[in-house]
């Protein structure tokens, strides 16, 4: 059998965290796979007006039909959040919602990939219907420090104070936070005409990634 067989009906779910590398494993595994990936924000698809999502999810699936895409929804919380309990008439045109998603990807003849942050914020019944669960975790400290390690240009200067290893053990970031961090000091250094990579930026870019996440930098990181 095939790969082509063996996943023409999955039905997968990535849980993890922003930047933990969900969006990133599916574009490899369209490249594995040598198929297209069609990727939608499912926050871009869900409307406030009833019978609008169907509508938009129907273009969708309409459009994917025989394209033998990996169809890639991201953000999935927007749709299969829990609901318990039904307070009006919106949360029972929102169960529908779901029911219309479950019933095209079912017909879909290929592989349905979902995305979320938190496997808390499906619903049981929802979560019934995956085949596979892939759970993304933040790295560790030991994985940080490669990621951090990795991701200076062989051209920047770190200044003398600037211990990778200390930087990785303190502060939890995603692989996707990290690449952020190194975008922002990169740009610091540029502003000043220079390639030396101060502690200072990389404490600032920190705290912009924490902030995003409601987060308050509190380290005992000597300046």
């Amino acid at each position: 059998m095939s790969n082509h067989q063996i996943i023409r009906w999955l039905l997968v779910c990535f849980i993890g965290a922003p930047g933990t590398g969900k969006t990133f494993t599916v574009k490899l595994l369209g490249e594995e796979l040598e198929k297209p990936v069609f990727s939608i924000d499912m926050s871009m698809v869900v409307s406030k007006y009833i019978g609008e999502t169907e509508k938009n999810l129907s273009k969708v699936f309409d459009m994917a039909e025989n394209k033998d895409w990996i169809l890639f929804f991201d953000e999935a919380d927007a749709l299969f959040g829990k609901r318990t309990n039904i307070k009006d008439s919106h949360d029972r045109y929102a169960n529908q919602e779901v029911a219309y998603l479950l019933q095209r990807v079912e017909d879909y003849r290929g592989l349905v990939i979902l995305s979320t942050n938190l496997k808390s914020n499906i619903d049981e019944a929802f979560a019934r219907r995956f085949q596979i669960m892939v759970p993304f975790n933040l790295p560790n400290s030991e994985e940080r420090a490669r990621l951090w390690k990795g991701a200076f240009s062989k051209h920047s200067v770190l200044e003398d104070s600037l211990n990778l290893d200390e930087v990785a053990e303190l502060f939890e970031l995603s692989g996707g936070s990290i690449v952020n961090v190194v975008q922002y000091y990169s740009m610091m250094a540029m502003s000043r005409g220079n390639n030396i990579i101060l502690k200072t930026d990389l404490l600032a870019g920190v705290e912009r990634e924490y902030a995003k996440v409601g987060k308050i930098l509190k380290t005992g990181f000597q300046e």
